[in-house]
């Protein structure tokens, strides 16, 4: 009876965190979408790709794609001054943004249409600050964002708070997690999962306390 006893406490033990699991992951999925936000434009005088180092390649597929789909003919690089891995070819070590510009010509948008911002941005609301003073210069009237899933939501509140300063409207899009960025499932089984999603609630709630 002991031996019953124990197996029954053990499957308890069990079913319990089963049931924890299935909780957690249905709650992660959402904390998940709930970073994703979406606000497209059909026309737009400017499309500007956040800086954003190891997602420069996702980021910069999707401002093409919405270059060839005549949302605007003018791309802005910000430039977050990072450096990237080593390049053979070019031996030396590349800076984001230059990587950024090269993927852009190779997704087939012309060189003339992208321009580099050469002002050093530590953050997203240095960006806004940025793209709010170049849309009030030059009369910009809607901005589209592109940036990565997660961090459109925290981006859009930014560039909203920081950068809407005269008629400007601001959009934002992202290309769907699951190239640079994990699925919303199963963001916690990865390291990169948590710095993504959990760094951006974390930086949400700074913005929130400190600005």
């Amino acid at each position: 009876m002991k031996i019953f006893s124990n197996i029954g406490g053990w499957f308890k033990i069990a079913l319990t965190a089963v049931l924890l699991l299935l909780l957690w992951s249905g709650l992660a999925w959402w904390l998940a979408e709930r970073l994703i936000v979406e606000r497209p434009f059909e026309k737009a005088d400017a499309i500007v790709v956040l800086g954003g180092s190891a997602t420069y390649i996702e980021r910069t597929r999707k401002a093409a794609e919405l270059f060839k789909a005549g949302v605007s003919d003018r791309l802005i690089l910000t430039n977050d001054g990072l450096q990237s891995g080593w390049s053979q070819p070019d031996q030396q070590n590349l800076y984001f943004i230059e990587r950024a510009r090269r993927e852009l010509v190779a997704q087939g948008v012309p060189a003339e249409n992208i321009e580099e911002l050469p002002q050093i941005v530590s953050g997203t609301k240095d960006e806004a600050l940025l793209i709010g003073q170049e849309a009030q210069k030059r009369g910009w009237q809607r901005v589209l964002i592109v940036t990565s899933a997660y961090h459109s939501r925290r981006a859009l509140w930014l560039f909203e708070l920081y950068a809407n300063k005269g008629d400007t409207a601001f959009g934002v899009v992202s290309p769907l997690p699951g190239e640079q960025t994990p699925l919303p499932f199963k963001w916690w089984l990865l390291p990169k999962g948590w710095n993504m999603v959990a760094g951006e609630y974390l930086k949400s709630a700074y913005y929130m306390l400190f600005n």
